[in-house]
């Protein structure tokens, strides 16, 4: 047993400082990322913000909506082959263009299991190899069965943008992204649904973890994206900040109308259905239950249904151009050279309630 002493620090206990700024209006602040990927040939601007692989969150809608903001999407694991098929293929849908640029802004997600890989193969194979984006998504990433499939999987698919996790420390990055990745998905335990850390006792505080897995990555020529902790647009600016590439988000996208979700109306209200993938709920509906071998680390909650994601996004876009102007960044990818955090003890008045 040994005790790091260290701070490590979470979105809650940093803000960023003020600096002099030459911009004249968030409209000249650039939000749009061309990544070079240490594997992939992929050169695309996207706004680097990924709507996570939640079955009530990472939904085809979702992605369709957030490929109008060049925002991309991790779609769940649970869509049969067929819908993938008609997702993905470049001739499915009468809607080409707009189904197209969807699916280019897209992840296909997918387990470590053999089954996994089966079905990856035939959408592959039946889609004419037209996915750009993968994820690899266990909420271990700390197990060599897991570092094994990676190199696999990249041997044998070289083209395409992978991402995989979740860990948080230095030393699995770098190991990911010399196994095979391009991104590194970083957090365990932060995601408002998500009880990993109470059940487990494991985790580690989501802006530290950014800040020294961003490190590691981008000294091989990676990148990371931070998973889980955003509760409000400012807490994506710290992820930015930080020095993650890329930040996905799930509580802030969830109970709006392209999210899924079951709706549920209560004394005239209308919520919507949020759940954490290794919850009771999320195992009941895809794997006939809890396992005896395993406990549940997820909850289910009801949210206010939100309607069309399109006003959130623009919330979470102005914050963003907003903290640039405050610090002097001109373009996204200059933010987390312009940052400087703050250690705090409080952020928000709240005396008249917290909105």
């Amino acid at each position: 047993m040994r005790i790091e002493n260290e701070i490590k620090l979470d979105f809650k206990d940093v803000l960023l400082r003020p600096k002099r700024s030459t911009l004249g209006s968030r409209a000249n602040v650039e939000l749009d990322r061309t990544y070079t990927y240490r594997y992939a040939k992929l050169t695309m601007p996207v706004v680097p913000i990924i709507a996570a692989n939640m079955d009530t969150v990472g939904t085809v809608e979702m992605a369709q909506a957030l490929a109008g903001h060049r925002l991309l999407t991790a779609l769940h694991k649970h869509y049969p082959v067929e819908a993938l098929v008609d997702f993905f293929h470049p001739d499915a849908v009468a809607d080409a263009d707009r189904t197209l640029r969807a699916a280019d802004h897209a992840f296909y997600s997918l387990g470590i299991l053999d089954r996994d890989l089966d079905k990856f193969k035939t959408v592959w194979s039946r889609t004419g190899g037209a996915i750009r984006w993968v994820c690899i998504d266990v909420a271990n990433g700390y197990t060599e069965a897991f570092m094994d499939f990676v190199k696999r999987f990249r041997d044998s698919y070289p083209e395409v943008v992978l991402m995989a996790g979740n860990v948080v420390t230095a030393d699995m990055t770098e190991a990911l992204i010399l196994a095979g990745a391009d991104i590194v998905k970083v957090g365990i335990g932060p995601g408002s649904v998500c009880t990993t850390r109470r059940m487990t006792g494991v985790g580690y505080p989501q802006l530290s973890a950014i800040i020294e897995c961003a490190d590691a990555a981008h000294g091989l020529n990676g990148h990371i994206c931070g998973d889980g902790g955003c509760t409000v647009p400012g807490d994506v600016v710290k992820a930015f900040g930080g020095g993650a590439d890329f930040t996905m988000l799930g509580g802030m996208l969830a109970a709006h109308d392209e999210a899924g979700g079951e709706l549920v109306v209560q004394d005239g209200q209308a919520y919507r259905r949020f759940y954490g993938m290794s919850s009771e709920e999320a195992m009941t509906r895809y794997a006939g239950g809890v396992a005896r071998y395993r406990a549940a680390e997820g909850k289910s909650t009801l949210l206010p249904a939100r309607g069309p994601v399109d006003a959130t996004v623009q919330e979470i876009l102005g914050g963003l151009r907003s903290a640039c102007t405050y610090v002097g960044a001109r373009r996204l990818r200059d933010l987390s050279k312009c940052t400087t955090f703050v250690r705090v003890t409080q952020q928000i008045n709240e005396v008249f309630g917290r909105s």
